[in-house]
């Protein structure tokens, strides 16, 4: 009932997993994902003991073929389960057992392991695959275009409903507080996998990382620009306003991100 793929980022800081189907709040039973240790999705009639078990087991350092055959060898209901592993060194393991209603497959690479069921048929996995190996940049945008990618090759049969996207990092979540980098939900939308990318979006633009060396110090003619546009929107520093706007991961001592330079504008021309 799902199509996912799970992945590591190739300089093996990120462990991730990008899922849609036509099932409520995919988001809330398919992905699992710890820093330092692996990612999973779990599907076909989800045995949902799957995340804390192959977590753990993947802490323990186990590879992703041990972990999936653990998992499926104490499950008496395994023929109807289908699940994709990578470990902490982004080897990766699938599996559909014969009981998943049709298509259903999956397949590896390196560092990835994408899998479906009730799909218009294989070129769907065939698709996660080539579109997760050819795309570049941060983790969670190849796992997005790969669930996109998937998504416009046909997809679960049965129409779309919800998408997610887990992404861990350390110290990657806000405030640097824990490692969940990335955690979005689309629950039930007529096409998720695009709404999916919005929030995306979104995400980046309040808590991405400014680029060091795009940063425009705060000095001369662009200070005072600052303080009259936050002057116009009645506050007296940035960090206020940045606060109220949640832009605060943004700020930058002694400087300006660009990206928090131009969300001031348009807020002061509004």
């Amino acid at each position: 009932m799902t199509f996912s793929i799970v992945a590591r980022s190739a300089d093996g800081s990120q462990w991730g997993v990008a899922v849609a189907s036509k099932f409520l709040a995919v988001g809330a039973a398919v992905p699992a994902a710890q820093y330092g240790a692996g990612a999973l999705a779990t599907q076909s009639f989800a045995n949902l003991a799957y995340r804390p078990d192959g977590l753990r087991m993947l802490a323990e350092g186990r590879s992703a073929p041990d972990v999936l055959d653990a998992l499926t060898g104490a499950d008496e209901q395994r023929e109807q389960r289908q699940a994709g592993i990578v470990d902490r060194d982004g080897g990766a393991a699938t599996f559909t057992g014969s009981g998943c209603n049709g298509w259903a497959g999956g397949r590896t690479g390196d560092g990835y392991a994408a899998q479906g069921n009730i799909l218009t048929g294989p070129e769907v996995v065939d698709t996660l695959a080539q579109a997760f190996e050819g795309t570049a940049g941060p983790l969670s945008r190849r796992l997005h275009q790969s669930l996109l990618a998937a998504d416009r090759a046909g997809g679960d049969r049965r129409g779309r409903q919800s998408a997610a996207l887990l992404v861990v990092s350390e110290a990657g979540g806000y405030g640097g507080g824990s490692d969940i980098l990335v955690d979005l939900r689309v629950d039930d939308h007529k096409d998720p996998v695009p709404e999916l990318g919005r929030l995306l979006d979104l995400h980046d633009l309040y808590f991405g990382t400014p680029d060091p060396d795009a940063v425009l110090p705060l000095t001369g003619d662009l200070a005072q620009e600052v303080q009259d546009l936050l002057g116009r929107l009645g506050f007296a520093s940035l960090k206020d306003w940045a606060g109220v706007e949640n832009f605060e991961e943004r700020l930058v001592p002694g400087g300006i991100d660009p990206v928090v330079l131009e969300q001031l504008r348009e807020a002061a021309a509004l």
